[in-house]
């Protein structure tokens, strides 16, 4: 669906209340400081992918956003939103770490943390709104690179930057199962963008911790069909103790057991999500080391807030009749 919010058509006193709504309704609840409230024009548009997945695009005078703890302290799902300015300026400030950015970079704002931001010019921006959960089940702790530009410019980045372009102009003739795919090759850029990046090696910890966390990804990644995936298969296949193994996740805020839990849920989602997929639901379980269907069941359902065979039947627009679990 594309859906178009603009303050054209609103008496001018009433714009700033109009953009308030609009802010709130394509992203979340946000306080906005305008320069000259009755003066204000911004025009924004939606291009839904899927998947809790949605790119927009902002055009509006100078503004000031502040994202506070009543704003989402009631919010269940946390969002990640990534902004790629084309142009002028932006500022963007978050857990006492301040950010400039300039068309060519992009940012990451998480929702459920305070920041501000503003650009003190008209600004154009493109920004791609993704669940925390479809994010960091793709790269790990992905709040840490709230601090940080991006190249939008060259490299996986670049490529990033210009998908998001692409697809408006082809977004009318695209059917919902294509958009749905889209919408996660989109985020698999992004994420491919970030891991690009050297800078995410060293960020928020040391890098022997980390590139010791790397391996311990790469290693489960290619394992997780592999229903007896436990901590000292783990510790084994790369070479360290298990007691160092848990040491390493201390400051993760999870536990081997549930990281791994985690990565083989957000690879059935994916293949849930996929329309060229054909597997049973108990299929994909087992393909990504769930033996218990039923536990699977109860995991995913607590994970994404519905059954495997109901967000099957969402994500693709359509039930799955007969489909055994």
């Amino acid at each position: 669906m594309k859906t178009l919010i603009t303050t054209a058509e609103t008496q001018p006193r009433e714009r700033s209340r109009h953009w308030h709504e609009a802010i709130a309704a394509t992203y979340f609840p946000l306080d906005l400081t305008f320069r000259e409230p009755d003066r204000f024009s911004g025009e924004v548009t939606i291009w839904d992918l899927g998947n809790n997945v949605s790119l927009s695009r902002l055009t509006s005078e100078a503004l000031r956003y502040q994202r506070l703890p009543q704003h989402f302290r009631a919010e269940r799902d946390e969002h990640f939103l990534v902004t790629v300015p084309a142009q002028s300026e932006i500022f963007f400030s978050q857990c006492g770490k301040d950010v400039r950015c300039n068309p060519g970079g992009f940012i990451l704002e998480r929702s459920h943390e305070p920041y501000e931001f503003s650009h003190g010019e008209a600004a154009d921006l493109w920004v791609l709104k993704v669940e925390a959960k479809a994010l960091g089940g793709r790269i790990r702790q992905p709040d840490r690179f709230c601090s940080l530009q991006f190249n939008a410019a060259e490299g996986a980045g670049g490529l990033f930057a210009d998908m998001l372009h692409l697809i408006p102009p082809r977004f009318d003739a695209m059917s919902a199962e294509t958009r749905n795919t889209v919408g996660l090759q989109l985020v698999d850029l992004l994420v491919l963008a970030l891991r690009a990046d050297e800078r995410t090696l060293t960020s928020g910890t040391s890098s022997v911790r980390v590139a010791h966390l790397t391996r311990i990804e790469s290693f489960v990644r290619r394992n997780l069909g592999n229903t007896e995936l436990s901590p000292e298969a783990i510790a084994r296949g790369c070479g360290m103790s298990t007691r160092y193994l848990h040491e390493l996740f201390r400051d993760t805020n999870q536990t081997v057991g549930s990281w791994v839990r985690d990565q083989r849920l957000e690879a059935c989602r994916e293949a849930l999500s996929d329309p060229a997929n054909t597997m049973t639901v108990a299929e994909i379980a087992y393909r990504w080391g769930f033996s218990d269907q039923a536990q699977f069941s109860r995991n995913f359902k607590a994970h994404f807030g519905l059954s495997p065979k109901d967000y099957r039947a969402q994500t693709r627009g359509k039930p799955a009749p007969g489909e055994l679990i």
